[in-house]
């Protein structure tokens, strides 16, 4: 019975944050779709004023904020600061965001990246995804440029308890991290993915522990599996997540269910620290696999050496490599197995001709069996995917010094299919 009850309780206590830590992308898909994370469906507060709202949320915040320290380990250095925001409000925040980190040319060349992946449909509108996934069921968020936690007016006093127990430990992060800086790395989206994981991972689990303090969750029969179904099915119910792209609903869950499963692990096995600075894991394959952690598995790090009309550039990681690969293959099982022993990688996208775009991208490989599993099925997910007049290759070439792959994807008249662009480490 003990079970049951928890798990029944487990139902509303994930409450992703909306707009956090999270949210600063610095021009990465997955960053900016990660800030968009969407919280339980809202309640109205019929009667309720803003200031007894308002009253509640400061009682909250006084009761939840040492519950947060002694979850997560760590004093506040301030009082945290809590404000209402009415839904427009928050609508017109995200949207000027949107427009500050992804400018018209960063997201076109974003956008223009995963629709040659095969990942993003041609006829999605980026931007108007982006903004329809920020605002819906909004709950509340953690802005790092005011140091400030928002929750949005006319919510249910019991969602906001919810909420800001999660968002509580943004702020906390705030006071000991320059969190802009963490997730701000240019050209760096794997490594972004994985410092957002451990942000998000932290997070969800103490406000777990401030919610349901004294349990041993891991005691309790298949608490985390049931715990991944329930996000699952609380996100599906969402109308424009659940419509989104494959892409975007893997990378929205990602630093949540993957950040919880690293940073449980972490706290078993580093009780002294916390994994940031210094041991701040630099790939979504140290979260995927917290033994390449321990062995400073790091991944390869290349560049673009021939940038003549080189419009964006970027990488995928083991886990974006992984959903590429159930895109392109129909199966989970295949896709982790042929992303396994990742080692690296980058892309380009080229402007070919006209509005065409080519896209030539980079991998490397912790071993040759590793490289040839790939390309193989890289090769045959890529060909039955095959459009119009483009053409592709996929080879076998050393990059990096490692074993790798490199695939092109280009018009026919591309004039790079006849001295393709090079990367070096």
């Amino acid at each position: 019975m003990e079970s049951r009850d928890d798990v029944s309780t487990m139902q509303v206590l994930h409450v992703p944050c909306a707009g956090s830590a999270c949210r600063r992308a610095g021009g990465s898909l997955v960053r900016s779709l990660i800030g968009c994370l969407l919280g339980l469906a809202l309640v109205a507060c019929g009667e309720r004023g803003e200031a007894q709202i308002g009253e509640k949320i400061r009682r909250y915040t006084e009761e939840l904020t040492p519950e947060v320290e002694r979850a997560v380990g760590l004093p506040f250095k301030e009082p945290p600061r809590v404000e209402l925001r009415s839904r427009e409000q928050v609508a017109a925040y995200m949207a000027r965001k949107l427009d500050d980190e992804l400018p018209p040319e960063k997201l076109e060349g974003m956008g223009a990246a995963y629709r040659l992946f095969g990942l993003l449909p041609d006829t999605l509108d980026l931007r108007q995804l982006l903004l329809s996934l920020y605002t819906e069921q909004v709950v509340g968020y953690y802005d790092p440029d005011s140091a400030t936690l928002y929750v949005v007016e006319g919510v249910d006093p019991m969602l906001v308890r919810l909420t800001l127990a999660h968002e509580l430990v943004h702020a906390l992060q705030g006071q000991y991290l320059t969190l802009d800086s963490l997730l701000a790395i240019p050209g760096a989206n794997d490594r972004r993915m994985a410092t957002q994981a451990v942000l998000e991972g932290q997070a969800t689990l103490a406000s777990i522990e401030v919610l349901m303090p004294k349990r041993d969750f891991d005691a309790i029969p298949n608490f985390w599996d049931t715990y991944r179904q329930q996000l699952k099915r609380q996100h599906a119910q969402m109308p424009v997540f659940s419509a989104a792209p494959l892409i975007v609903q893997e990378t929205i869950v990602f630093p949540y269910l993957e950040g919880a499963n690293f940073v449980r692990w972490f706290k078993r096995s580093f009780r002294d620290t916390v994994p940031f600075g210094p041991r701040m894991p630099l790939s979504t394959e140290h979260i995927l696999h917290p033994d390449r952690y321990l062995r400073r598995d790091e991944p390869v790090d290349f560049r673009i050496i021939d940038e003549a009309g080189l419009v964006y550039s970027d990488g995928l990681g083991e886990f974006e490599t992984r959903v590429l690969l159930t895109v392109l293959m129909g199966s989970e099982a295949t896709a982790r197995a042929g992303a396994r022993s990742w080692g690296g990688d980058r892309y380009g996208v080229y402007r070919a001709q006209g509005s065409e775009y080519a896209l030539v991208w980079w991998t490397a490989w912790d071993d040759e069996k590793a490289a040839d599993r790939f390309a193989t099925l890289l090769e045959r997910g890529w060909q039955r995917n095959a459009r119009g007049v483009r053409r592709f290759m996929v080879e076998r070439t050393p990059v990096g010094g490692r074993p790798g792959v490199r695939l092109i994807d280009a018009p026919a008249s591309w004039g790079g299919w006849e001295s393709p662009p090079r990367a070096v480490r």
